[in-house]
């Protein structure tokens, strides 16, 4: 992973800095699309991305059954790019292309566009963060990158604009190690949106609800559904700043430990 202090925008041994795109939403998503657009010309792009949608399949690696994977033929804003559809989740595309696909390591890996945001608690179900933290894990610089608009016809425009502009600064800067960056925009159109706030999560949870059926033989089933709450009353905070139209990036770190808990937690008597 490049350091804080990396100065250059040039890839490993002097060549164009290499792109791994994925998403969650599968590789023919509108919002993969437009990320592939919005990113041209920042470096060498390659696409290895779920084949189907895998939505809210968190960080799930495929493990009882073989992953497969397919070369598709997919143009880009300059010119066809490399691409494969992968039978499995997105962090087995982040896994199988880093160590069997590219043909070398990737400088950055961009997960995304999501249709549909990926704030506060709904990062750790999120198969796009998951890519990205995937790649994190890996030792690679990686950016989420999630649409505040959930309809089908969502305008990506700003979503890709400042896409470009997060992994321009990465590839720029670098991130510290164990860190990766959440980008999400708000369901605004362009020129409504007023810039980038760096954030952090929203404290929130799901009220969760099932609904019972019955199927045409008579068997139940239980339909998940339920209602997003908000638990954080300041606006410092990835919620906040896409209300208020703005552009939210949250680094993410992986080491979930409550550092701060780990002295009361040693004065237990555990004996």
């Amino acid at each position: 992973m490049t350091q804080p202090t990396h100065a250059s925008s040039d890839g490993k041994n002097g060549e164009r800095p290499l792109i791994l795109i994925s998403n969650d939403d599968g590789i023919d998503a509108h919002g993969i699309r437009a990320l592939v657009h919005a990113l041209d010309g920042l470096g060498e792009l390659v696409i290895v991305a779920p084949e189907s949608e895998q939505s809210a399949v968190g960080h799930a690696v495929t493990i009882r059954m073989p992953v497969r994977a397919h070369t598709v033929q997919y143009e880009g804003a300059s010119g066809y790019v490399k691409a494969w559809a992968v039978t499995g989740t997105p962090a087995d595309c982040v896994k199988l292309a880093v160590n069997r696909l590219l043909d070398r390591e990737p400088d950055l890996v961009v997960s995304g566009i999501n249709q549909g945001p990926n704030t506060a608690v709904n990062v750790l179900y999120s198969g796009t963060v998951s890519a990205a933290s995937e790649a994190c894990i890996m030792g690679y610089d990686a950016i989420a990158v999630s649409n505040g608009d959930w309809a089908a016809d969502a305008d990506y425009e700003a979503a890709g604009h400042y896409a470009r502009i997060v992994a321009s600064q990465v590839l720029e800067r670098g991130l510290p190690d164990n860190v990766l960056l959440n980008v999400n925009t708000p369901d605004r159109p362009m020129h409504e949106v007023k810039g980038i706030e760096v954030t952090r999560l929203a404290r929130s949870r799901w009220i969760e609800e099932f609904s019972p059926r019955v199927d045409p033989f008579d068997r139940p089933y239980y339909w998940l559904a339920g209602r997003f709450e908000n638990l954080d009353d300041r606006d410092d905070n990835d919620l906040g700043a896409i209300d208020r139209g703005y552009v939210s990036v949250t680094p993410l770190e992986l080491d979930l430990t409550a550092h701060r808990l780990l002295a009361q937690f040693k004065a237990w008597d555990w004996t």
